[in-house]
């Protein structure tokens, strides 16, 4: 079962090739017993932020995980940071890949960098992957493991981790709050009047809530990979969000991602096609929230905050990928017009602010 991605791995983009020599003597000098064919690298095709690669010496196959090109914000892309908590989550977290080792030496690839296990599995985006079939019974498969994952993660007890030294729960919301303000104003290109407005209303309206738990922070279909009829989770990825925090914080952000056949056709598409979850058979976004309250217990009378700070906070990470490509620290044509998706997301977020 070696599918991966749906759109599965690509040749390298232009400006973001790795040096394969320095690369593979640094993994025969850290791994053991790897066969004696040649490096082959590929990138993953999915993904807008940290640059990720397959890497393949005959049957031995892993991940590479490296930062963005280009000046990058305070804070984030912290590969080391990444890794330890992968270090510590693996164990308890079957979906977490294991990680083999990080290197902060530049001289490899140009910047720190972990590399980790390649998960196996089929990872579900805009398409069903190949050799599967589709289904209502799969759609209702994926949709539960979803939400059953999402909720064994925020149960694991991150006091006995290594997490709870990294993280800062007590006034977790009121620091996303107004740090996504901030970060949002510092990466703007483009007038966004609804911009101000939702920002005001977030500042005024912080939940005061003292629940935590460890938090994904970017939880969404197509980053979780899965056994061919949906009733597994076989693999999560992209955790460089992750910390201690508001697991209600983690659910709005999920339920974001979670499109349905009613949302705008923008917000359905992103940036292309629409996600799989807008098909009939899939849990609509109520389903999704009502189950999370049956199996975690929690109380999720009032989301609007969390929905509104999760498309205000998507539109943030957006407008940051665009500034990159806006100052022409990255090529990559996906984002050409990220600045109308944008703006599309901070116009829902007041929208959803005003219902």
């Amino acid at each position: 079962m070696k599918q991966k991605y749906s759109t599965e791995t690509i040749p390298v983009r232009a400006g973001e090739e790795l040096n394969r020599g320095r690369l593979e003597a640094c993994l025969r000098a850290k791994l053991k017993g790897l066969p004696s064919e040649n490096l082959e690298i590929e990138q993953f095709s999915a993904g807008h932020s940290n640059l990720t690669y397959q890497l393949r010496i005959g049957d031995w196959e892993a991940v590479l995980r490296k930062p963005p090109l280009g000046p990058v914000a305070p804070k984030a892309h912290d590969m080391e940071r990444e890794f330890t908590i992968l270090s510590e989550l693996s164990q308890v977290f079957d979906p977490a890949p294991t990680p083999l080792f990080f290197s902060n030496d530049l001289e490899v690839v140009g910047s720190p960098f972990f590399v980790m296990e390649r998960k196996q599995g089929y990872v579900f985006d805009t398409e069903i992957p190949q050799g599967v079939q589709a289904s209502k019974e799969l759609y209702q498969n994926l949709s539960k493991e979803m939400v059953t994952q999402l909720v064994n993660l925020h149960q694991i007890p991150y006091e006995e981790t290594k997490l709870a030294e990294m993280s800062k729960p007590d006034g977790f919301i009121e620091r996303q709050t107004y740090g996504w303000i901030q970060r949002y104003e510092k990466a703007k290109t483009h007038d966004v009047s609804a911009a101000e407005e939702v920002a005001k209303w977030l500042a005024s309206h912080i939940p005061n809530r003292s629940d935590a738990a460890v938090i994904h922070y970017d939880y969404k279909l197509n980053n979780a990979m899965f056994t061919d009829n949906g009733s597994r989770m076989s693999g999560l990825f992209d955790w460089e969000m992750t910390t201690v925090g508001d697991p209600l914080a983690d659910l709005g952000v999920a339920l974001s991602y979670w499109t349905s056949k009613d949302d705008p056709e923008f917000l359905q598409k992103g940036l292309g096609k629409a996600s799989i979850t807008n098909r009939e058979g899939f849990y609509s976004r109520e389903k999704f929230l009502d189950e999370y309250a049956s199996l975690s217990g929690r109380d999720v009378g009032d989301m609007k905050f969390y929905m509104v700070f999760a498309y205000f906070k998507l539109a943030g990470i957006c407008q940051q990928i665009y500034y990159r490509y806006h100052r022409g620290q990255t090529k990559d044509e996906r984002f050409k017009d990220l600045h109308v998706y944008v703006k599309g997301l901070i116009e829902y977020a007041a929208q959803v602010m005003r219902t």
